[in-house]
């Protein structure tokens, strides 16, 4: 089997082993993956944290050994911070994992001060603060940190800082926890799923309290919600239709 590990800080996963195909992902420094497939300057892989599939460029990535592949990881990255790789100077994204080892297949890795999310508690306060954190941060189909950032990988990345794994699509997230009957009945926390005219659902967010909600939508922003859905706190325009409101309880 052949592993790999990503060495930038934010690799594109792609439709197509193409420069120019579609972003569905990314993978950030450190994160692994099992490679499934080989085109020219790319591998196909299926990522280690949620399984996702996709195109990578080879030269993103480092071949690692299947000894290196279960290095344990210290912690998720709460901040983003500079770091050493290959004694150079590096952007290490919020949201990426702290591997336990000082170097990545012989080449020298130096994280310093690197505040982690190990001991966080989902609480409304750690919640709220990590939310926030991403606030501006612009919409990019794909994205995973706070450089760019869709609907489900804020989702999926603030819970990922709380010790918590969701999958990476908003339909599949869909499918876990709790189902809230009614808005005022809402948790500090709790997931709001939005549908299309389809009935599909296609966007998700984090309720804040039964009256605001955090999501990306052209950029991370907080807005008003109610029963029918979100409404634009700029415009006033009300932009998704609420679907479900799921509470994770594990």
């Amino acid at each position: 089997m052949h592993f790999v590990i990503a060495i930038t800080p934010l690799n594109p996963l792609r439709a197509e082993a193409s420069h120019r195909a579609e972003m569905v992902n990314q993978m950030l420094f450190g994160e692994t993956a099992q490679v499934t497939g080989v085109s020219d300057d790319f591998y196909r892989v299926k990522t280690t944290f949620d399984n996702y599939e996709g195109w990578i460029q080879k030269s993103q990535t480092l071949d690692v050994t299947k000894k290196f592949f279960r290095k344990k990881v210290k912690g998720i990255s709460t901040e983003n911070r500079n770091i050493l790789f290959n004694n150079e100077p590096m952007l290490l994204p919020a949201g990426a994992p702290v591997l336990d080892t000082n170097n990545i297949e012989h080449i020298p890795l130096k994280y310093g001060r690197v505040p982690l999310n190990t001991g966080l508690t989902r609480n409304s306060q750690n919640i709220i603060s990590i939310s926030k954190s991403f606030l501006n941060a612009p919409y990019i189909w794909g994205g995973r940190s706070m450089f760019g950032i869709d609907c489900s990988g804020f989702t999926q990345q603030v819970f990922r800082m709380l010790n918590v794994f969701l999958p990476r699509d908003a339909y599949k997230q869909s499918e876990e926890g709790e189902v809230i009957g009614f808005l005022p009945e809402v948790q500090c926390g709790d997931l709001a799923f939005f549908d299309n005219a389809e009935g599909r659902i296609t966007h998700v967010g984090i309720l804040l309290n039964d009256k605001q909600i955090v999501h990306a939508s052209g950029k991370v922003r907080i807005d008003k919600i109610d029963t029918e859905g979100i409404i634009n706190v700029e415009t006033c325009v009300r932009t998704h239709h609420l679907r479900i409101i799921k509470r994770i309880t594990y």
